[in-house]
């Protein structure tokens, strides 16, 4: 399939006076009419281009299923119910420039298109040429002020302990291996085969007996060998079947296999299958393990008292709070429009995402704060004050983070968790003073340091300064500076430039005026609150590092475009969570519909019915719970 790049045809006169009609005078127009009258043809064909081939029959233009991707993400709806949608709104017609009768694309062009833009890395083209436009208006801007906080999300595969995502490997590879080459498959299976492999491994209740666990674990293991082996055997002897050993569910058992079970020499030297244990032979880390055979990418991960499988998405956005703020001069903000009251006073504009990550679930925080600065940077969006919670810093990105991009992270740092800080009594590292031009420590009863030792841990430059064993021994405070079995006090201290700011910042973090000032983080809570309820962020879709990427990615885009919506329609923030009401009946209808969020975060749609036409009955939504309510 290719692409040839044509312009967005206007709105159908038939339906632009429809739309005029209806959304007349003072009426909020809803997110698509929106979205088409203030941003225009603001993506094109050409920013597709790269996920296409040059040769092939031309498909949808791919800039308008973005929109339509984008417009699903803003009512969280499945592919079919988006390509309805495409069908039968004409708010939707009408941001597509589609006439009354044209019947859209089927759902499975979504996925096709889907696939190709995640696949060719181009799922920051939308959200990257959102944020361009709204700089040009001033909307975003570099300097300011931005938070970020992560959530966790879950995959699209069902969770699997490590027996039943050993049986569901070699079920997953037999299935596989059944379409490809089936006369392979023929010489192995037996009665016994069918009974382990019939159904999906999770659809049946595992024996209770530890033992007879155990068995079928070892089961499993015997067969994904003998699988593979005769994978491997066909392969070697039929050149026609060398395709085998790169079936990918092939090398999805072959991994798993190896991550889970050990080959040993049996007494006779036959090959002896058995299970790897985690305190004996040892299993991959966590980062390394698959959880699925049907998602390569998600992780088993833990954070406080929340476990799961999947990944990890990391949200920043905007969070100044003036009018035109923080160095973020407001486009035309001397007129009644564009978000702006009659009065000539300016709206504070909304808050925006400008930066969406999305991790596999063992990624800490503390690794991403560099990628996001830098892809702030490649957008040419750094802000001046960065605010993040703990699990952000460290003490050398407070120095790197200022240096490198010129950003001030406001946060708090963790806690010194030597015992003695642990247990509050003691003498601390900040008990000692540091003299990095002399190169010595002193311990609060005066004692000099014998060695300073600059080295690297972990990849960290750090300094090692140890006491010599003949200064601590007969200290009577020895008890409460160090309990070593050398008998002697070490301390391990980053370079001047970083201990310095690691302890400012611990100073400051305790004052009220930091505490005041820090409040402001606690905002982009509420960004991934909306996010979880208004797309369902917090649940992937698609299975893929790839494809959940491409899906927060226009998630970001479409909350955007909400906040905007209400921003437009003079609506102060706080109020509503999801797209504006929009009508799904010709012009002659009094009924609109309106879509709240609940406490529960549940969707609760509302029918109000405008008194002009009283006898119209409230029109059915595809797929959503109705609450008939009067205006």
């Amino acid at each position: 399939m290719s692409v040839v790049p044509q312009p967005w045809p206007q709105p159908a006169p038939q339906i632009a006076a429809d739309i005029a009609s209806m959304y007349r005078g003072k009426r909020e127009r809803p997110l698509p009419v929106l979205v088409r009258g203030k941003l225009g043809e603001w993506l094109s064909d050409g920013q597709f281009a790269g996920a296409y081939g040059v040769r092939g029959k031309p498909g949808w233009p791919p800039s308008r299923l973005a929109l339509v991707t984008i417009f699903q993400k803003a009512e969280n709806l499945t592919g079919r119910q988006a390509a309805e949608h495409v069908r039968t709104r004409i708010d939707w017609k009408y941001a597509l420039g589609l006439d009354l009768a044209d019947p859209g694309s089927g759902h499975s062009v979504l996925s096709e298109f889907r696939a190709r833009v995640a696949g060719g890395g181009l799922d920051q083209a939308v959200l990257d040429t959102l944020l361009e436009r709204l700089a040009a208006s001033g909307l975003v801007g570099a300097g300011g002020k931005m938070r970020t906080d992560s959530t966790h999300v879950i995959s699209a595969v069902r969770d699997l302990n490590r027996l039943e995502l050993a049986g569901e490997s070699v079920r997953a590879c037999l299935e596989q291996l059944a379409v490809a080459a089936p006369q392979v498959v023929a010489q192995l299976l037996d009665d016994s085969w069918g009974k382990r492999y019939a159904a999906r491994i999770d659809t049946w209740r595992m024996p209770a007996s530890e033992t007879k666990r155990n068995e079928l674990a070892l089961a499993y293991g015997r067969d994904g060998h003998a699988l593979l082996k005769a994978v491997y055997a066909a392969a070697s002897s039929d050149p026609d079947l060398a395709f085998l050993t790169r079936l990918h569910q092939a090398g999805v058992l072959r991994v798993v296999l190896l991550q889970n079970y050990l080959a040993v020499e049996g007494k006779h030297g036959q090959a002896v299958i058995r299970r790897r244990e985690a305190d004996t032979e040892g299993l991959p880390p966590g980062r390394s393990r698959i959880t699925s055979p049907y998602d390569l990418d998600a992780r088993w991960s833990v954070k406080r008292d929340t476990f799961w499988n999947g990944y990890k998405v990391h949200v920043t956005e905007t969070c100044g709070t003036g009018g035109a703020r923080d160095g973020c001069t407001v486009a035309g903000s001397n007129s009644g429009s564009d978000g702006h009251g009659g009065d000539g006073e300016a709206a504070p504009p909304p808050h925006l995402i400008v930066n969406v990550e999305t991790t596999d679930a063992t990624v800490p925080d503390n690794q991403m704060t560099a990628p996001v600065h830098a892809r702030l940077a490649g957008r040419g969006l750094l802000p001046a004050e960065h605010y993040v919670d703990s699990g952000y810093p460290s003490a050398e990105l407070l120095v790197s983070s200022l240096a490198d991009f010129g950003i001030a992270l406001v946060t708090p740092m963790l806690a010194d968790t030597s015992p003695q800080a642990r247990a509050g009594a003691g003498y601390d590292r900040t008990a000692f003073a540091i003299d990095f031009d002399a190169q010595q420590a002193t311990c609060p009863q005066g004692h000099a340091s014998s060695s300073w030792n600059p080295v690297t841990q972990r990849g960290t430059e750090t300094i090692v300064i140890t006491f010599a064993k003949g200064t601590c021994r007969p200290c009577p405070v020895r008890a409460q500076c160090t309990t070593s079995a050398a008998g002697r006090r070490q301390l391990t201290v980053h370079p001047r430039q970083v201990h310095e700011a690691q302890l400012a910042a611990r100073a400051a973090q305790d004052t009220r005026d930091f505490q005041a000032r820090y409040a402001l983080r606690a905002g982009v809570e509420g960004t991934i609150r909306q996010g979880v309820a208004v797309t369902g962020m917090r649940r992937a879709r698609y299975r893929g590092l790839d494809k959940t990427r491409l899906e927060h990615t226009y998630a970001a885009t479409a909350l955007n475009l909400i906040r905007l919506e209400a921003w437009w329609n003079h609506r102060p923030r706080g109020g509503w969570t999801g797209p504006a009401p929009a009508t799904s009946r010709p012009s002659n209808s009094s009924w609109r519909r309106e879509t709240r969020i609940n406490h529960q975060g549940q969707h609760q749609v509302a029918f109000r019915q405008s008194p002009i036409f009283p006898e119209h009955p409230p029109p059915a939504i595809l797929g959503l719970p109705e609450l008939a309510a009067g205006s």
